[in-house]
């Protein structure tokens, strides 16, 4: 992924996103479109909802009305009806935050994300909030997968049902999605992830992007991650990572509750370009993604969107 420009415009699109930014790999998106050869890929993604399952209440200063899932469904089945290849992707912390999830324990929040389909999600530090045996619970309620490829729950009641990766392939694009979770020591009761272990996620996101891009041969690789965007100290965030990583061509983030007007882009450790995007929180915003590839299946543009969920 080289040769990159970035520009902000309006969305070609013209979905209801209020910002909008293009990574151009030497060909503009509306240039592609018509031809044969040439496939996109939709990536819509959320992060941190926090089991805002309802729209914010009509007196809150300043979110009145905005998100909710039912909100967030109707824009995804418009989107779904227009676009072939349709991914739905969360970085995390989908628990804590509502009366929902004290009285529920996760079940609601996994029922309704499955009825919307999603394909993928990752463990943020609240999924722990009920311990291990209430993730193990939860799942019981989810038709998608937890990724995570740097906790160790080997002894516990999680081994085996958490899955490092999983592979997708839409129209022939190959696509190999795995996720990143953040230090549980000081954000979590240590009695709540009693016998998981925490291990390096610079390491491990290594490990498991070497094995989905060279041994899988997947034609693109995307993290999901709840290490937080970028910090003031020298903990590992997604900027790190990115910079300490090869053959991670996307992170989707989440934990810093950031809403990114446009993605970062950066060099990784071998000099390739690697896209760094999140959603805010609360599901107030809806993050698109679309990738077009060329008749070598090779990323050629990235149109970003965040979407209002009003």
């Amino acid at each position: 992924m080289g040769g990159l420009v970035m520009q902000t415009r309006r969305n070609f699109l013209k979905v209801t996103g209020t910002t909008s930014a293009v990574v151009v790999f030497g060909v503009l998106p509306i240039d592609l479109l018509g031809k044969d050869k040439t496939k996109k890929l939709t990536i819509l993604h959320t992060n941190d909802t926090h089991s805002r399952l309802e729209p914010f209440p009509a007196d809150h200063p300043k979110l009145a009305g905005k998100a909710g899932m039912a909100k967030r469904a109707k824009l995804v089945e418009d989107i779904r009806k227009v676009e072939k290849d349709v991914l739905l992707l969360d970085a995390g912390d989908v628990s804590q935050g509502t009366p929902y999830f004290n009285f529920y324990k996760g079940e609601l929040n996994y029922k309704l994300m499955s009825m919307l389909k999603y394909d993928a999600s990752t463990l943020g530090n609240h999924e722990f909030d009920n311990g291990l045996d209430g993730i193990k619970n939860s799942l019981k309620f989810a038709t998608f997968p937890l990724l995570n490829c740097n906790y160790n729950f080997k002894g516990t009641v999680l081994e085996g049902v958490i899955k490092p990766y999983k592979i997708f392939n839409k129209s022939g694009i190959k696509i190999g999605i795995f996720g990143v979770g953040v230090e549980l020591d000081g954000l979590v009761d240590p009695k709540n992830y009693e016998g998981a272990e925490y291990q390096n996620p610079i390491i491990k996101a290594n490990e498991i992007a070497n094995i989905l891009k060279e041994k899988e041969k997947c034609n693109v690789v995307i993290l999901l991650s709840h290490l937080g965007y970028k910090f003031k100290d020298n903990r590992v965030s997604d900027v790190v990572l990115a910079a300490e990583t090869s053959n991670i061509d996307l992170i989707i983030g989440g934990h810093t509750h950031t809403f990114m007007d446009k993605p970062d882009v950066m060099k990784n450790k071998s000099a390739k370009d690697v896209t760094i995007t999140q959603a805010g929180y609360g599901g107030i915003k809806l993050g698109r993604i679309d990738l077009y590839f060329n008749e070598n299946k090779k990323t050629a543009a990235i149109d970003f969107n965040l979407i209002d969920v009003v």
